[in-house]
């Protein structure tokens, strides 16, 4: 795996907070070096200096939009880490690019991997990107948010050598090393379009992915658990999704309501902002998800419910959630400046909301349909289409493909 015979070595960087974390990272260095790969140490300890870094704190809390001493001069440790974090936010994405840094990977407890994680997160998908963390074995979804982070758990403290800690952070400099010396360009010869899916809407989203494959086309599928909406439009963002077919938008039901897989403020925006070709739909907009039964707030106790499975329990949207969830749709719609076009399937919007279903609700689905008819603005570029099929027809599924290819044009020509 050694690549002294390459014109150019690619280089790792190496992150800690090295006041506390220096000797391990210098350990994690010298694992990496031992593949025939250049490392660079750089610093983020909010408390004092390391005089073994190749990039110091006070380097990294330049870049903080109040200046290095809002970093470094922080008597509160909370604070100090949030600014950390804020400051590398800043700086690390410019400078990944502009060095050809060809991978990262950090050593943190909770402070330190608060401080990496948010940085990490704004690297392109496919960029290796590691951290050994104390936290890594929780909750992590504040950490990987729609990233492709590899979070490896510690096990024992980072805080100190010993025989467990260098068998762990071994294996991570080992694992960042082969992503990088083994990482490949893989050629685009499709365009790559983002699709969303519940199980659900799975017959529907099968039928359109399979249409479009055999179009020349690439489909991403995403699930519409809130990071999955999060992660398609981080791919957008990206540009490396160029249409999207985002079928399944319940995670603005959880949004709109409170449920515990929401596609977040900004959900719609980017894909809108960018103005690549557009379809929605309103797949599964009439659940809302939360966990266990038991887990479902009591102001919602009087509601239809099913239990998915043992950890998923769904609410029926009312008429006034549908209402709200088309207003809130529609005002995003309504900044769209490239061509979008909504398709409506007035039968049914899940293989729950169809006739004899547990959450078949025409009176709600009118609710929905009309009020997002009223509230957008419709143009030549900006059209809805209300069809008399359920969702997971096939005929609804052939007209999501055939509206894809009206809003595209001549595009991927």
């Amino acid at each position: 795996m050694p690549q002294g015979g390459n014109r150019m070595r690619k280089t790792i960087y190496a992150l800690a907070t090295m006041d506390t974390k220096g000797d391990e990272l210098c350990f994690v260095a010298d694992c990496i070096r031992q593949t025939g790969l250049d490392v660079v140490l750089i610093d983020l300890s909010t408390r004092g200096s390391s005089d073994r870094a190749d990039i110091s704190a006070q380097t990294v809390a330049a870049s903080h939009p109040e200046g290095p001493e809002s970093v470094l001069e922080q008597t509160d440790r909370g604070q100090a880490v949030t600014a950390m974090a804020e400051a590398l936010r800043e700086w690390l994405p410019s400078e990944v690019s502009s060095k050809n840094v060809a991978g990262v990977i950090a050593i943190g407890g909770s402070g330190g991997t608060a401080i990496v994680a948010p940085a990490f997160q704004t690297l392109p998908v496919g960029f290796p990107k590691l951290i050994v963390s104390t936290v890594a074995s929780g909750n992590t979804q504040p950490y990987v948010g729609s990233s492709d982070i590899t979070l490896m758990y510690s096990v024992v403290d980072v805080a100190g050598l010993n025989s467990v800690s260098r068998r762990v952070l071994s294996n991570a400099a080992h694992a960042i090393a082969g992503m990088v010396a083994n990482s490949h360009d893989f050629p685009e010869d499709r365009p790559a379009l983002g699709m969303t899916m519940f199980g659900v809407t799975t017959p529907c989203v099968d039928m359109v992915r399979e249409a479009l494959e055999a179009k020349g086309f690439d489909p991403l599928v995403f699930h519409a658990t809130g990071t999955g909406g999060q992660a398609m439009e981080k791919l957008v963002a990206d540009g490396l999704i160029r249409g999207v077919l985002d079928i399944t938008t319940t995670e603005a039901a959880d949004e709109v309501v409170g449920g515990i897989m929401p596609g977040g403020p900004r959900r719609f925006d980017v894909i809108l902002e960018r103005g690549i070709p557009y379809i929605m739909s309103l797949g599964a907009l009439d659940m809302v998800n939360f966990g266990a039964r038991e887990t479902v707030p009591n102001k919602f106790a009087d509601r239809r419910f099913l239990v998915h499975n043992p950890q998923v329990t769904l609410m029926r949207t009312t008429v006034d959630e549908n209402r709200q969830m088309a207003q809130w749709i529609a005002a995003k719609v309504n900044r769209s400046t490239a061509p979008i076009e909504i398709l409506i399937p007035e039968r049914g919007v899940s293989m729950l909301d169809a006739e004899g279903e547990a959450f078949y609700d025409p009176i709600a689905d009118q609710c929905l349909f009309d009020t997002l008819e009223q509230e957008v603005q419709q143009t030549d570029e900006r059209r809805i289409t209300r069809l008399p099929y359920h969702i997971n027809d096939a005929a609804f599924a052939e007209a999501l493909v055939e509206a894809f290819e009206r809003v595209c044009g001549d595009r991927f020509q």
